[in-house]
C-alpha cells in the first residue's frame, strides 16, 4: 500500500482532500498477465512443500486460508508460524514479473489524465504487514490513516474483487467493481458501481478527470 503521486512534490501546492485508491492484481494489471495464476501456483507449492501436505490438501488449504483472511500468508502466520519473510522470497520475489507484466499505454494515459490537485492517487494491495487484509474492515482504515484520508465519504476505490468492494462500500467508501471483459457479471452487483474497463472511470469518478480529457473521450 503506498501512494501512487511520489513523482509529484508536494511543494506549492495543496493536498487534496479526497483518495481514489487502486487495487493492483487483475486491476492495473489485467487478469491476462496472469500475475495471480502464477502467485496461486507458487502459494500452492509453499503449502504442499513447507507444511508437508499432500497436493490436493495443499490447494484446499490454500484456498481456505484465502477465504478466511483475505491473504493466504496470514493463515499461515496464524496456524503454522511460518516465517514471513522466507514466505516472501518463496512465492511474491519469485514471480517473474519483468517477463510478465508490460507497459500499457492506455493505463498512462488514463493516470495522466486524473487531475492530481482533485484527489491523491494511492495503491490499495493486501500484500503488506501488519497482516491486515482487505476485506476486514482494519485494512481500509489503515490505508484511511496511512493517506491521510478522515472521512469515509472522501475514499473512492477500485477493486476487482466482489467481496472487497462489498466490504469497502459498507463502511462509506465510493467503490466502482471492475469485471473485466470475458468475466461473468454478478448477480447481485457488489456495489453501486461496475465497471468493465479502467476508462470507465472517467464516467463514473468524472470530477477527477481533467475537462479536457473526458471531452476527448
Amino acid at each position: 500500500m503506498g501512494s501512487a503521486d511520489s513523482d509529484h512534490p508536494l511543494t506549492n501546492r495543496v493536498e487534496p482532500k479526497q483518495v481514489l485508491f487502486f487495487d493492483i492484481d487483475n486491476c492495473l494489471y489485467p487478469k491476462s498477465a496472469r500475475v495471480h495464476d502464477l502467485m496461486k501456483d507458487l502459494i500452492d507449492r509453499y503449502f504442499h512443500e513447507h507444511l508437508s501436505l499432500p497436493w490436493e490438501e495443499a490447494v484446499r488449504l490454500h484456498r481456505e486460508y484465502y477465504q478466511s483472511y483475505g491473504l493466504a500468508i496470514e493463515g499461515l502466520v496464524r496456524h503454522h508460524q511460518i516465517d514471513p519473510l522466507e514466505y516472501n522470497a518463496k512465492v511474491d520475489d519469485a514471480l517473474p514479473l519483468d517477463g510478465v507484466i508490460k507497459p500499457r499505454d492506455e493505463l498512462k494515459k488514463l493516470l495522466r489524465d486524473i487531475d492530481r490537485s482533485k484527489v491523491k492517487l494511492w495503491l490499495l494491495t493486501n500484500a503488506q504487514v501488519p497482516l491486515v487484509c482487505k476485506p476486514q474492515r482494519g485494512m481500509y482504515e489503515k490505508a484511511m490513516r496511512e493517506a491521510g484520508v478522515e472521512r469515509f465519504e472522501d475514499c473512492y476505490f477500485v477493486d476487482d474483487s466482489y467481496l472487497n468492494c462489498q466490504k469497502a462500500e459498507e463502511i462509506g467508501w465510493n467503490v466502482a467493481h471492475l469485471v473485466e471483459d470475458g468475466v461473468k457479471v454478478p448477480d447481485t452487483p457488489a456495489c453501486k458501481y461496475q465497471i468493465r474497463h479502467l476508462d470507465d472511470l472517467r464516467t463514473v469518478f468524472p470530477q477527477f478527470f481533467k475537462p479536457e480529457s473526458i471531452a476527448a473521450n
